[in-house]
């Protein structure tokens, strides 16, 4: 259960992170300068796909009713941290962002066997 917990949440912090950064305001106050198109397309899309991949372990861990409203908590967990992090420690948002999907993404391949 807490291993599930763990790779939800962190795969949605990641998601919400990266489309946070896909925004020129947001990617400005971590690297000083807008996004390029192609990395706030690029962005975008990590951001939507580790969304999408934050589904599976709720999905995983309890039946697909009770999955999805737990997506749905996990996803706002993880907006509020971004929420929180990014005025005051912009380069550490990214950082723990980095770090929360490598972790939450070795989690979710352990989750499958």
């Amino acid at each position: 259960m807490i291993p599930t917990i763990l790779c939800a949440l962190g795969l949605s912090y990641a998601g919400m992170a990266s489309l946070s950064l896909a925004m020129d305001r947001h990617h400005g106050q971590v690297w000083g300068r807008d996004a390029a198109p192609r990395m706030r397309r690029a962005l975008q899309l990590a951001g939507s796909v580790l969304l999408a991949l934050a589904v599976w372990p709720c999905v995983a861990g309890w039946s697909a009713s009770v999955g999805v409203v737990a997506w749905i908590g996990f996803v706002s967990c993880g907006a509020l941290l971004v929420a929180l992090l990014l005025p005051y420690a912009p380069r550490l948002m990214f950082r723990s962002s980095l770090l929360a999907a490598v972790a939450a993404l070795a989690g979710l391949v352990t989750l499958l066997r």
